[in-house]
């Protein structure tokens, strides 16, 4: 079955993105970025909420056409083109090539998903986490650490209001200080007959 991985990079006080949206902090260099492709050149789809959609459709599809952006950059962009993106908004009413949209979440659809062949797929935005996470949809967590207390903005998991059994599956440092925290959603074993 295909793992829903959230892959997001988050501060040591647990915020995704600074006041003002702010993401400058975010420490990714050749060496984290090599490391990003490498995993979700593998992936089957990219799962994105509309402002991730709109902020990477508006530099990835054509950054590699740009000298001057590192080789990871330029290699980033081919993955981008090339793995289907699943967008779900209820705003947006079109999306560009190689992408499909879904005005809402559904768990049966989602799990049907997982059922095909092909890779994991990642989940990219803060409040669709929340509603995959919500949904007991998101299999795993992988949490890349900067060492930076940001001090304000969003935390990740600022509306969890239960318990999430989780179980460490890897962890690794980079060069920059930025630490990979995997983790493994523990779920239950399911009663006999039925299917998460």
């Amino acid at each position: 079955m295909r793992k829903i991985v959230v892959q997001m990079m988050v501060s040591l006080d647990g915020r995704f993105e600074g006041p003002d949206r702010d993401l400058s902090w975010h420490l990714v260099d050749e060496e984290l970025h090599a490391h990003f492709n490498e995993q979700l050149a593998t992936n089957s789809a990219f799962l994105e909420g509309r402002v991730t959609y709109e902020l990477m459709e508006a530099f990835w599809p054509d950054a590699d056409r740009d000298p001057d952006h590192p080789p990871t950059m330029r290699e980033f962009a081919g993955i981008w083109r090339a793995v289907p993106k699943i967008v779900f908004s209820r705003t947006l009413q079109a999306v560009g090539p190689g992408a499909s949209l879904r005005a809402e979440v559904d768990h049966d659809e989602i799990r049907a998903l997982q059922q095909e062949p092909g890779g994991d797929m990642t989940l990219g935005g803060a409040d669709l986490a929340e509603t995959f996470r919500r949904l007991d949809l998101v299999d795993e967590y992988r949490l890349y650490v900067a060492p930076v207390v940001v001090g304000g903005g969003r935390r990740l998991f600022e509306t969890a209001d239960a318990q999430i059994g989780l179980e460490l599956v890897e962890d690794r440092r980079f060069g920059n200080g930025v630490v990979l925290l995997r983790y493994a959603v523990r779920r239950a074993p399911a009663p006999a007959g039925e299917h998460r």
